[in-house]
């Protein structure tokens, strides 16, 4: 059935492919000489485009094929049907007031997904499209589209002078000197107690869920059970992996009147009533760790009523506290600022703002936060949107710390699982987003989880074997093991059809330094030059000749494309 409000239909159909392409409002602006402001109230239904053209150019720029702009024109119709005005329920972008330090937060909306019955479908072929040649037939509509293709806007008068439209830029989005890939960029959280640790290849561990929140170990003033702990720590170590251990939970007894966390052991979402137990807790914790933990996140969640429910202050307050004394104890560790999650929402945007400006993140070696798809069926790299965000709000509060994304968001486990072939291309492409985040100071990436089964991707099951997901993610280091990244980007900047993805490395190997790059489209598929690769190697460990300046489809699984 269509939508009772079709203007709120047509937002999210334009939503759909919006998060489908990957791209962020402001690769869509660039693509369409549509303004960001403007992208952002077609997708969350606020308004209306006056002419079908603008809905077509987006559909277009998100790769949407002929029967997806049948439907889209279809419910535009219906959107603009009795509307006098070009663009209803919004002023001219010229008519807006200046922005305020609300509007300059993310361009991001809450806006839910399709339903099922406009939802386009990846089995829809080119085709249709007589009724849109209608809309451009006349000198009328012919004056509309020149007008909409000069400024972007159908309310805004042509006028001579320089060109307005962004700049055309070509290159990667970012290129740098040949820098080692850490192995620690491939991390993930375990979530189990029996100190078992993955029997595939990680670069670093992080621990909350296992039986380690402050509440289960601090059982009292001077009382403390460090026996699960004690052996995670032990087997992480055995294992060569380093430990990132998050400090969060307040215990009942040391905050018996604050809201609970969603756990069952008591744990307190906001600050202890005296901070003075949260010092004897990290210094214990400190003390006992020191050197066998090489880093402690200063509380889960920041930024969602479900983790911490207090005064922002209060969390400042106990950042500060929390470094001064893990620094005082192990000089070598690490500390990261609390995590901050929720970022699709204005809300958490503005609540990781507000940390950084009452100088939060001054007092850690690294910021935490939580990047994750707004579903887990959308492509990975929609989660660059979310470091976009990251990026502006950092920027606005005059700080560019270190990032680690440490985990994704509460309802996870409420989310339908993937399909076999899915979960291993999101999976490795996960990772990859970290890289592609290298330049926005982007370091670590915790796949959440490690042990845990009712999750949308699994990498392994406690005392199972690894899943074809996880198998993959192990060749992907092994790729990289001895490389050096020295650019990534996509599209017509990197010479390549728009759905396709490249970062290029230099490969140090004892007969010298060659040259390669992993491809992988964000969605379909995409005929590409090889370049001057030799080799093509895939995630299942095969490795296929091809001639220097042949083609080569790629897919949503990347393949590494390796020169002589």
């Amino acid at each position: 059935m269509p939508n009772d409000d079709p203007a709120r239909e047509l937002g999210e159909l334009l939503l759909w492919h919006k998060q489908r392409s990957g791209r962020s409002y402001e690769q869509l602006a660039r693509k369409t000489f549509v303004s960001r402001s403007s992208l952002h109230r077609y997708c969350s239904g606020k308004a209306v485009p006056g002419a079908f053209a603008i809905v077509e150019r987006i559909a277009q720029a998100c790769d949407a094929t002929g029967e997806q702009l049948d439907e889209l024109y279809r419910v535009w119709k219906r959107a603009t049907r009795g509307r006098s005005c070009p663009e209803s329920g919004v002023e001219a972008d010229a008519d807006r007031p200046a922005p305020d330090a609300s509007d300059r937060l993310p361009d991001i909306t809450s806006a839910p997904a399709p339903t099922s019955s406009t939802v386009p479908t990846s089995s829809t072929v080119l085709g249709g499209g007589h009724h849109r040649a209608g809309i451009v037939v006349g000198a009328l509509a012919l004056a509309v589209m020149l007008l909409v293709v000069l400024t972007g806007s159908t309310n805004v008068p042509v006028t001579s002078g320089p060109d307005s439209r962004p700049q055309a830029v070509s290159g990667p989005s970012w290129v740098l000197p040949p820098t080692p890939v850490p192995s620690e960029l491939f991390g993930a959280t375990v979530n189990s107690d029996t100190g078992q640790m993955p029997t595939f290849q990680l670069g670093t561990v992080r621990f909350w869920d296992p039986g380690t929140r402050w509440a289960q170990i601090h059982r009292g003033p001077g009382e403390f059970n460090w026996a699960t702990l004690d052996r995670l720590v032990g087997a992480a170590n055995e294992a060569g992996l380093p430990v990132l251990f998050v400090i969060g939970g307040t215990p009942r007894w040391a905050a018996p009147n604050a809201p609970a966390m969603p756990y069952g052991d008591g744990s307190r979402a906001a600050a202890p009533d005296d901070l003075a137990v949260w010092d004897e807790f990290v210094t214990a914790l400190a003390t006992r760790y020191r050197g066998r933990i090489e880093s402690y996140e200063l509380w889960v969640m920041g930024n969602d009523r479900h983790f911490y429910d207090d005064a922002l202050e209060r969390l400042v307050e106990m950042t500060e506290r929390g470094n001064r004394i893990i620094k005082s104890v192990d000089p070598k560790a690490k500390v990261l600022c609390p995590g901050m999650g929720r970022l699709w929402t204005p809300e958490g945007a503005a609540v990781m703002q507000q940390f950084a400006r009452l100088g939060g993140y001054h007092h850690c070696d690294a910021a935490s936060i939580k990047l994750f798809q707004r579903t887990a069926s959308d492509p990975p790299e929609t989660m660059l949107e979310l470091i976009d965000t990251v990026d502006r709000v950092m920027h606005e509060a005059g700080v560019h710390p270190v990032l680690w994304n440490t985990g994704t968001t509460y309802d996870i486990p409420l989310q339908q699982p993937l399909d076999r072939q899915r979960a291993t291309d999101y999976a490795v492409r996960f990772y990859l987003v970290g890289l592609i985040g290298y330049k926005a100071n982007l370091r670590r990436m915790y796949f959440y989880n490690w042990g845990g089964t009712k999750i949308p991707i699994v990498l392994q099951a406690v005392g199972g074997a690894p899943t074809e997901a996880a198998l993959a993610v192990e060749q992907l280091q092994r790729w990289l093991a001895h490389a050096s990244v020295t650019s990534c980007g996509h599209g017509a900047a990197m010479h390549l059809p728009d759905n396709v993805w490249q970062c290029a490395f230099v490969l140090r190997e004892p007969g010298g330094s060659r040259s390669a790059v992993i491809r992988w489209t964000s969605q379909g598929t995409a005929v590409t030059d090889v370049g001057t690769a030799t080799t093509v190697h895939r995630l299942d460990g095969t490795v296929t000749p091809v001639q220097p300046g042949s083609t080569i489809e790629i897919a949503e699984r990347p393949v590494l494309l390796r020169s002589s």
